[in-house]
């Protein structure tokens, strides 16, 4: 799956999706998708992932408390 950084728009290629989806993970481990040679694997914070629409990412996958809120 591809998501694009806030900060500097860059795409970021999501490794583990489960990652992704589980709201207790603060992080979720990528590559950049920057030239032509595979990047080294990152540490992303999701609070500052979208989608590339520019779409937040659904509050249950960052949020653990989403049903109380």
């Amino acid at each position: 799956m591809l998501l694009q950084a806030k900060d500097n728009g860059s795409i970021i290629k999501i490794l583990d999706i489960q990652e992704l989806i589980n709201p207790v993970s603060n992080t979720v481990q990528g590559q950049n998708q920057f030239g032509e040679e595979e990047q080294d694997p990152t540490n992303y914070q999701k609070q500052n992932l979208v989608f590339p629409s520019g779409e937040n990412l659904p509050r249950c996958w960052v949020d653990a408390d989403y049903r109380n809120n």
